[in-house]
């Protein structure tokens, strides 16, 4: 599964799943890639990055900073903490970025998380579930990685911010439980992201999720476990495939941010499109699936 796709990684089955930023300027490119290429897409939903979709909120809201934009990713969680942001406004936003999901792709998302992680954060994950449930989007992104803490490649400041981003994760899975809303038994690719993607990281991050306790579905057994029961793991690996983008083009409407622009998308593209992970998934009878699928 992946965040962004592109045409290469599609043609030679490295990746099974895109997301769609509906808000980014190139939206309706990307959806008319997906269809082409028949790969299964869900919805990225964006809070904190760009311009919002819904027109009610273009001004005035409780959403944007006063240039009009989304207060980033940071700026989006210091406004939460300090109860600045209006839950009703979020739900508004959400509504519209499926309304328009539905009007570039012709269907409903088969998935939907949040860019940045939002969709997990407090008050927000209740709004989103209750979207999720309301339009009958039966699949959602808890990111809690096995292994996370151990791993020496994480700067400090990431780490810090990860470690949250689980925190606030695991305590979202009870409200997406009560709606009804599914996850992967395992999440990969906070350790595995950018510059960190290797074929030996990718191993290693798998060789983790099989030892893990899964959080998916509310199972209690251990990866290992669930293959001797004769049920399959689910993981989700996210990745973000791509090549650097031109620094005046592309974004949500303020530009390309500097992950957008760096050469670490390609890595990751070069890495998924390696003939020894290709011969790795093999091997260990890894199948590559879409979340439509589970």
């Amino acid at each position: 599964m992946a965040a962004v796709s592109e045409n290469a990684t599609t043609q030679t089955g490295a990746i099974s799943n895109v997301s769609l930023l509906v808000n980014a300027c190139s939206a309706k490119d990307a959806a008319d890639l997906a269809k082409r290429h028949a790969m299964p897409i869900g919805l990225h939903a964006n809070l904190s990055e760009g311009l919002p979709v819904c027109p009610n909120l273009r001004s005035g809201s409780t959403l944007l900073k006063d240039d009009g934009f989304f207060h980033g990713k940071m700026g989006f969680r210091k406004e939460l903490q300090n109860g600045q942001l209006s839950m009703a406004e979020v739900e508004l936003e959400l509504r519209a970025q499926v309304k328009l999901f539905c009007e570039l792709t012709g269907h409903f998302p088969h998935h939907m998380d949040g860019h940045q992680h939002v969709h997990v954060l407090p008050e927000v994950r209740d709004v989103f579930a209750q979207v999720l449930s309301d339009y009958g989007i039966p699949y959602t992104r808890v990111p809690v990685e096995p292994g996370m803490q151990a791993c020496p490649s994480l700067p400090p400041i990431l780490l810090e911010f990860y470690t949250q981003v689980e925190k606030d994760a695991r305590e979202s899975m009870g409200v997406f439980g009560r709606h009804g809303i599914r996850w992967p038994d395992v999440y990969l690719g906070l350790t595995t992201m950018g510059d960190n993607m290797s074929v030996a990281s990718i191993k290693r991050a798998i060789g983790n999720a099989m030892e893990a306790t899964p959080p998916g579905d509310g199972m209690v057994t251990r990866g290992n476990e669930a293959q001797a029961m004769g049920r399959p793991v689910t993981v989700e690996l996210m990745v973000h495939p791509g090549y650097p983008s031109d620094p005046q083009r592309g974004g949500c409407g303020q530009g390309p941010d500097d992950f957008s622009q760096s050469l670490e998308r390609r890595h990751e593209l070069d890495t998924l499109m390696e003939p020894q992970l290709q011969a790795f998934y093999t091997q260990e009878r890894v199948q590559l699936c879409a979340f439509r699928d589970l």
